[in-house]
């Protein structure tokens, strides 16, 4: 469990975060959503020990990790699993050596065992025939899945997310969203997904956070987000229902 209690950040004077709470469960599928500049990445950056808040606890399973040793932070991080938004794999690597690259740098795993680690997480996202390949050789989604991969290479605790659908067509986007919403349920983990995209709102945010320049503005779930009656909420719901038709 994640526990995250009166964040606040702020960069050159500007309140970027102001006094965050949120508790997130292991086997949910947890959403943060907001649009551009309303301080949900810079929440994940704090989440995952990228900045620092000035003020507040982020808590993993009770440990505080901005003020505990540094021994303590990095049993934490080694309990995390990134996706990155671009996907950041190495392009001079190929997929294994890609997904296998956490192991080699934080394990004293045997080659063998390391190998026989990313094949099965290659397997779960269903690119096992493609270890041999290089980044620049497969597709945006396949990218995506090879970073979902790395992500869990760890057998984490904690997935974060950082927008898995950008870039994707729809068809795509609701693959990704479906494997990541089965890899939390299958291994229990606590995922928390940052994205602006309402169809992986209504489609795996079984807890959704809605951050407003800086704020918590509402919480809930995909079955009673169509019923807020948060202006500023509403309006995020139809600007992208409104982006998604004209994409259409």
């Amino acid at each position: 469990m994640i526990e995250i209690k009166d964040i606040h950040k702020a960069f050159n004077g500007r309140d970027i975060l102001m006094g965050i709470n949120g508790t997130f469960k292991p086997g949910d599928t947890s959403l943060i959503i907001g649009g551009s500049g309303t301080g949900k990445s810079v929440l994940l950056k704090s989440m995952i020990g990228i900045v620092k808040p000035e003020k507040g606890q982020i808590l993993y399973d009770g440990r505080d990790f901005h003020n505990s040793d540094e021994e303590t932070r990095k049993t934490i991080r080694r309990e995390m699993g990134v996706l990155f938004q671009g996907g950041a794999l190495f392009d001079s690597k190929t997929v294994l050596e890609n997904v296998k690259f956490p192991l080699d740098m934080l394990t004293d795993m045997s080659e063998k065992e390391k190998i026989d680690r990313a094949e099965f997480c290659l397997k779960r996202v269903e690119l096992d025939n493609a270890g041999g390949r290089m980044p620049s050789e497969i597709s945006g989604g396949m990218k995506k899945r090879v970073g979902i991969a790395r992500a869990i290479v760890m057998n984490p605790k904690y997935l974060f997310c950082d927008e898995p659908n950008s870039g994707l067509d729809p068809l795509t986007s609701v693959k990704i969203d479906d494997l990541i919403k089965e890899i939390t349920d299958e291994f229990n983990i606590t995922t928390i997904v940052i994205t602006h995209d309402m169809n992986s709102v209504i489609g795996i945010g079984e807890k959704i956070m809605f951050l407003y320049k800086g704020k918590k503005l509402w919480e809930g779930d995909s079955n009673n987000i169509r019923t807020s009656t948060v202006p500023e909420l509403n309006e995020f719901i139809f600007a992208n229902k409104l982006l998604q038709e004209m994409r259409g």
